[in-house]
C-alpha cells in the first residue's frame, strides 16, 4: 500500500520533532522533507534563532531533505504567504499532498494553516492537537527528547531560564501560568537528540541576547568558538 507523501513543518524545536516521531510510529504516512523558514538577514530559524548550521546537522541526523522558506526581516504578511505559496506548489509538483505541523491548540493558526494549503490542493496534519500539554510535555522528555531553550519571552517567563535544558527540572520550575509546553509563546526550544534522530547533535550554549523584546540563547556546535551574531 502506497502512503500518502508529507513535509513536515520544521522549526528545529520540540513539537515538530515529537509531532514527527508520532507519524513515524503510526506508519500511516512518508515524510519526505522538512519545511523550515530561514531569516534572512540572519541565517537563522524564525522565532527560534537557531544557527541554519545546526538546522542542516538535524535535517542530516534524521536523514530528511530541507527545504527552506527565505524570507527577510520585518517580513509583512504578503511577502510571507508568497514565498511559502511558492515552497508548497513545488512540493506539490513532487506529488507531495500533506504538509504535517505541530500545533497543539491554537485555533486561528490551524485555520490559517488550513486555508494556505486548500489554495494549493493540499492536507494540513496535526498529529499533537489538542493534547494536555502537560502530560505531551512529560511524554517528550520521557521518549528521550532532549532540547535547549533558545528563544524566551521574559514578558511571559522569569529570564533565568534563557538557554536551559527542556527537562523536568525545568518544568518543575515554571509558574503554575507558564504552558509547559510554551503554547502561549513563552519559549522556543532546539532539539538536539531524540528517537527521531539517527544522532544526537553535539552543541554548545553561546551568548543570551536581547533583540525585540525576545531573549534569544545562541547554540554553537560544539568546539566551534564562533560568537557573530
Amino acid at each position: 500500500m502506497q502512503h500518502p507523501k508529507a513535509w513536515i513543518a520544521w522549526s528545529s524545536g520540540k513539537d515538530s520533532a515529537w509531532a514527527l516521531h508520532v507519524l513515524q510510529q503510526s506508519g500511516d504516512v512518508e515524510i519526505v522533507g522538512l519545511l523550515t523558514t530561514i531569516t534572512e538577514t540572519f541565517d537563522r530559524v524564525s522565532m527560534h534563532g537557531v544557527r541554519e548550521t545546526l538546522l542542516e546537522a538535524q535535517a542530516e541526523a534524521l536523514g530528511l531533505p530541507l527545504h527552506r522558506v527565505s524570507i527577510p526581516t520585518p517580513c509583512s504578511d504578503e511577502v510571507y504567504d508568497a514565498a511559502m505559496r511558492t515552497a508548497l506548489e513545488q512540493a506539490r509538483a513532487d506529488r507531495v499532498t500533506q504538509v504535517v505541523f505541530g500545533d497543539v491548540s491554537l485555533c486561528d493558526v490551524r485555520a490559517y494553516r488550513e486555508a494556505r494549503l486548500r489554495e494549493v490542493d493540499m492536507v494540513a496534519r496535526f498529529p499533537l492537537w489538542m493534547r494536555d500539554t502537560a502530560s505531551l510535555a512529560q511524554e517528550m522528555i520521557g521518549g528521550g527528547l532532549r532540547a535547549f531553550l533558545t528563544c524566551i519571552d521574559p514578558r511571559k517567563v522569569p529570564r533565568e531560564i534563557a538557554g536551559r535544558a527542556y527537562d523536568e527540572t525545568l518544568l518543575a520550575s515554571l509558574p503554575e501560568s507558564i504552558d509547559p509546553c510554551g503554547e502561549n509563546g513563552e519559549f522556543h526550544t532546539f532539539v538536539w537528540d531524540g528517537p527521531m534522530f539517527a544522532r544526537p547533535i553535539d552543541v554548545r550554549l553561546g551568548d543570551t541576547v536581547e533583540r525585540d523584546g525576545f531573549l534569544f540563547s545562541d547554540l554553537l556546535p560544539a568546539g566551534s568558538h564562533r560568537q557573530e551574531r
